[in-house]
C-alpha cells in the first residue's frame, strides 16, 4: 500500500486519502488476513453450512474455549473470522440486538435483518474518529420462517448477500472453487 511521503491518511479513520481509500479499513481487512484462518459457507434450498478451521494459538489454552462460532438466537448463528476480541464484542452486541428485536417486536429477528444491523454498524465504524473498524469478518447464518435458510457475509467494508462463499486469504482461487466470478 503506497501512501506517498508523509502523507498521514492513515491517523484518522475519516480521513479519505487522495485515492478515494480509508487505510484503517484496510488495515481491519489486514487483521483479518493475519489471523490465518479459513472459513467457508455454502446456503442450499433447505440447509445452511459453514465450516472454520479451529486453531488453538497456544498448548497452555483449553481448547474448548477457542471458538469462531457463536449462537446469536435459537435460529440465528455467526461465524467469526479474525480479531478474536473484536468477534466476541460483535457477538454480544448482536444478541443484544436480536434480545431487542424479539421483545419489541414479538418474533424472532430475520436474518437479513441483523446482517444490515452489523453492515450499518460497520459502516458507522468508518464515520467516527473515535471509532475503529472492526477487523472481523462475520457469516450470519440461519433458517427464516419466510425465506428459508439465509447466509450473509460481513466485512469492515459492506454487506454481501452469498449461496456460498468463503473467507480466507486465497479469496480469488476460493471463489473459483465455488464456481463464482473474481468479486474483488
Amino acid at each position: 500500500m503506497s501512501r506517498g511521503t508523509g502523507a498521514g491518511y492513515d491517523r484518522h479513520i475519516t480521513i479519505f486519502s487522495p485515492e478515494g481509500r480509508l487505510y484503517q479499513v484496510e488495515y481491519a481487512f489486514k487483521a483479518v488476513k493475519a489471523s490465518g484462518i479459513t472459513s467457508i459457507g455454502v446456503r442450499g434450498k433447505d440447509s445452511v453450512c459453514v465450516v472454520t478451521q479451529k486453531k488453538v494459538p497456544d498448548k497452555l489454552l483449553d481448547q474448548t474455549s477457542v471458538t469462531h462460532l457463536f449462537p446469536i438466537t435459537k435460529y440465528l448463528g455467526l461465524l467469526a473470522t479474525g480479531m478474536t476480541a473484536d468477534a466476541r464484542s460483535l457477538v454480544q452486541q448482536a444478541r443484544n440486538e436480536a434480545a431487542e428485536f424479539r421483545f419489541k417486536w414479538g418474533y424472532e429477528m430475520p436474518v437479513d435483518v441483523l446482517a444490515k444491523w452489523i453492515a450499518d454498524k460497520s459502516q458507522i465504524y468508518t464515520q467516527h474518529a473515535y471509532m475503529r473498524p472492526l477487523g472481523v469478518v462475520a457469516m450470519v447464518l440461519g433458517i427464516d420462517e419466510e425465506k428459508g435458510p439465509q447466509l450473509f457475509k460481513c466485512d469492515p467494508g459492506h454487506l454481501l448477500w452469498a449461496q456460498g462463499y468463503e473467507c480466507w486469504p486465497e479469496r480469488t482461487r476460493g471463489n473459483q472453487l465455488l464456481g463464482k466470478e473474481n468479486e474483488e
